[in-house]
């Protein structure tokens, strides 16, 4: 009888998930002659940044060149070239890496020209942990920050290379003559939020040579102001290249409060504000609308721009709404001298429904305008002053968004523009809320 062997089983290897790529640390280039100091800021800083160790400035400057730098700590006073000269050398290699200055002998002439060269910080010796530790802590901040202010004005510069740069002409041509206008109306008003920001943000960041954490606060809230726009322009050219190709849209349900909040920090840097008042009310509940996030303030962004513009006297503009859990009454949509309402028949009325409205207190529209201001480049303002897209815009989204627009006027007293559009649940459809 011949032995049984077992079969040998094959196990298929479990994979093993990619473990997340570290966090890269900030680079940090000591400079000093003497070992005990070079040593004493290793051991502080060894466990935080990628450190280089430079005896004198020729070993420095071949550093910078091999490292992009983001803070350097150097002493003034050293044998061969002196801590300035050595920051005036790495200043023609890393522009924009920050400085650090130590020294055991102050004198009102190495300040000077330390802050000529744009150091951050002077610290005299023999120095404290915490304060060498909070001074290079700032500046890798500093550093971060007008990275992070480059790397948001290349992705706009790259934007527009891209929107120039593609071919469409052929396809607008077989297509509505106003898409390509559309789509500069529409992308312009979050390129002229980013491009003032990083304009503000640039000015501020070259101005100050230590950002307290006040700025640093104010640095951050602006710069995620200019990623949400830079996400609003892809999404804006996304759409129109969608619309060009027929290709449907995915729509996302967006919270309305949070588009409520993304629009009022649009509005309150706007150029059109100027000194009218502006008031915007969230929902008492949040709910979800079945349009696109970027759609939504787009509509309510022009429909704001043409309150603020409907007279150049101040006067005020509200924006606020509420949820509808009933289906609207069709019948009660009439359209009067007073009064005009869109795509009520073509509307999804079906409960619940986000009511949305905008409404001043400007002179109000005439009734021979009011049939009119929904037209493709129809406008009331001068030729250099309005392109008649912006309500056009409004109406086409709202369409697509299967909504309905009642405008009610009266002169003298002023305008409402209300939008009315499918709300949705922002529960999960598997139950888990988001």
């Amino acid at each position: 009888m011949s032995a049984l062997v077992d079969s040998p089983v094959s196990v298929s290897p479990v994979p093993v998930p990619p473990r997340p790529a570290a966090k890269p640390r900030g680079i940090l280039l000591v400079v000093d002659d003497e070992e005990g100091p070079r040593m004493s800021l290793k051991v502080i800083f060894k466990d935080t940044y990628e450190l280089l160790m430079a005896e004198d400035g020729v070993r420095a400057i071949e550093l910078a060149q091999q490292h992009d730098i983001d803070v350097a700590i150097l002493d003034i006073r050293m044998a061969g070239m002196s801590g300035i000269e050595v920051l005036e050398r790495l200043r023609q290699v890393r522009p924009d890496m920050e400085a650090i200055m130590i020294t055991a002998f102050e004198t009102t002439d190495t300040i000077r020209q330390a802050l000529r060269l744009r150091a951050c910080d002077y610290i005299n010796k023999p120095f404290d942990i915490a304060t060498i530790r909070n001074a290079v802590s700032q500046a890798m901040q500093r550093r971060v920050l007008e990275s992070q202010v480059h790397s948001s004005a290349d992705k706009v510069r790259e934007l527009l290379t891209e929107l120039q740069n593609r071919s469409i002409e052929e396809q607008i041509a077989k297509t509505h003559k106003d898409i390509y206008a559309s789509i500069l109306h529409d992308i312009n008003g979050p390129l002229t939020v980013v491009s003032g920001f990083v304009q503000l943000l640039n000015k501020k960041l070259g101005n100050e040579s230590r950002l307290e954490t006040e700025d640093l606060e104010f640095i951050k809230e602006r710069l995620r102001i200019i990623e949400r726009q830079v996400v609003n322009c892809i999404e804006i050219q996304r759409r129109y290249l969608g619309f060009l190709r027929r290709q449907g849209n995915d729509q996302t349900h967006a919270g309305v409060n949070q588009l409520l909040h993304d629009l009022e920090q649009l509005v309150r840097v706007h150029p059109s504000l100027q000194e009218n008042e502006f008031c915007l009310t969230p929902l008492a509940g949040d709910i979800g609308v079945k349009v696109n996030g970027t759609d939504l303030i787009q509509i309510l962004l022009n429909l704001s721009v043409n309150a603020f513009q409907c007279t150049p006297l101040p006067h005020r503009v509200e924006i606020g709404g509420e949820v509808e859990t009933a289906t609207l009454d069709l019948t009660a949509f009439k359209d009067g001298p007073n009064d005009r309402f869109l795509n009520v028949e073509n509307m999804h009325n079906v409960a619940p429904l986000v009511k949305l409205w905008v409404s001043d207190t400007g002179p109000g529209i005439p009734p021979e305008v009011l049939p009119k201001i929904f037209q493709s480049y129809f406008t009331t303002k001068g030729p250099s002053q309005g392109t008649g897209l912006g309500l056009n815009i409004v109406q086409r989204l709202i369409k697509e968004g299967h909504g309905a627009l009642h405008v009610h006027t009266q002169r003298n007293e002023g305008t409402t523009f209300t939008i009315y559009l499918p709300g949705t649940s922002l529960v999960r459809e598997s139950g888990s809320a988001r």
